[in-house]
């Protein structure tokens, strides 16, 4: 549950800030621009967001195991 729960914190944060560079970048040119870079930025972000969670406890869990700290979750 707490691995879901940080998966979905994460993707809804680098979606947040994705898409406010997106339409920022684009505003410089349109309002069209700005309202499709906000989509697209949102859509990396939250796919950058995905793979960054599922990275996460995997990196955490190797640098336990380097260094003899034995995790309560297992």
């Amino acid at each position: 549950m707490k691995s879901r729960i940080i998966r979905a914190w994460s993707r809804a944060r680098h979606a947040a800030i994705f898409a406010a560079a997106g339409a920022g970048i684009g505003g410089l040119f349109s309002k069209r621009a700005a309202s499709s870079g906000a989509a697209l930025g949102a859509l990396v972000g939250a796919t950058i967001g995905e793979k960054r969670a599922s990275i996460g406890p995997i990196s955490e869990k190797v640098t336990d195991e380097a260094s003899g700290i034995v995790s309560s979750d297992e």
